[in-house]
């Protein structure tokens, strides 16, 4: 098993490759990885270099220390939003907005599978960065906040959207409004881990659940999601004329040849992406 590292021009970021996985680690263990700007200029840098990695077919986000991401540095927010300058209201929706398209949208929207393992708290704009993802892996000790209504704000990087799709609005104004926190096992139970597991076991757990999807054809991977996406935002119609496009690009594939011979011969696919 060969391993590269990715350089992420930033401490608090670390990723590595291996066997077509890609693991992205937040690493600011003093603040329970909580996001700064230095870590989403990271993070926003990183998503695009992995989009474009043919040798990565899934993304695996996770936080070192015992916990994925606390949310915002709240003792820095403000001034990192303010840009070291006077407070200025239009600048700091302007540069929030910027933060969310590059790194929650983007992670969101990404062209390969992505999964959160959660070793611990994911809290406020962490919450969001693990509802942003396609599936979610948790240690039994892990747990999923708001944490916006306990420090008087409404929140960011498309938690309200994220929970509305997942558990449905009254639920999530439920869990918004009473800064609910979700344990594991009611997180399953909510639809929004699809696996919880011992902490010991969380990295391992993740890595074979990724193996398995990056063992399948990127090509079809990458519309699989995009059609459950954009089933989100549209009509039955509009669903089935996106399939048919998509269908037909991979069934003229290389990889789908490759499929159907396997299939034929009862054995194992080498998919290329091709």
């Amino acid at each position: 098993m060969t391993r590269r590292k990715i350089e992420t021009g930033s401490t608090l970021v670390q990723c590595e490759v291996s066997n077509h996985v890609a693991t992205i680690t937040l690493n600011n263990p003093e603040k329970r990885n909580a996001m700064s700007g230095n870590m989403t200029d990271a993070l926003s840098e990183l998503f695009l270099v992995l989009d474009l990695d043919s040798e990565v077919r899934v993304l695996i986000l996770t936080g070192a220390a015992g916990a994925f991401c606390a949310g915002g540095d709240v003792a820095s927010m403000g001034g990192a939003l303010a840009g070291g300058a006077a407070p200025d209201t239009d600048a700091m929706i302007r540069r929030l907005r910027h933060a969310q398209e590059t790194v929650g949208l983007r992670l969101y929207n990404l062209g390969k599978p992505t999964i959160a393992a959660l070793p611990g708290a994911a809290a406020g704009a962490g919450m969001s960065l693990a509802l942003a993802c396609d599936l979610r892996v948790m240690a039994d000790s892990a747990f999923l906040l708001p944490a916006f209504g306990g420090i008087g704000l409404s929140g960011d990087f498309g938690g309200t959207w994220l929970l509305n799709q997942l558990v449905g609005p009254s639920r999530a104004k439920e869990i918004y409004f009473t800064n609910r926190r979700i344990g594991a096992e009611d997180a399953l139970s909510l639809g929004l881990a699809n696996r919880v597991v011992a902490a010991a076991e969380l990295q391992q757990t993740a890595e074979t659940l990724a193996a398995e999807i990056a063992g399948f054809a990127p090509m079809a991977l990458r519309y699989m999601k995009e059609n459950h996406n954009r089933a989100r935002a549209t009509n039955l119609q509009t669903s089935m004329e996106i399939e048919a496009d998509r269908m037909i690009r991979t069934l003229q594939s290389k990889d789908h040849a490759e499929g159907a011979r396997a299939f034929m011969e009862k054995r194992k696919p080498v998919f290329t992406g091709r």
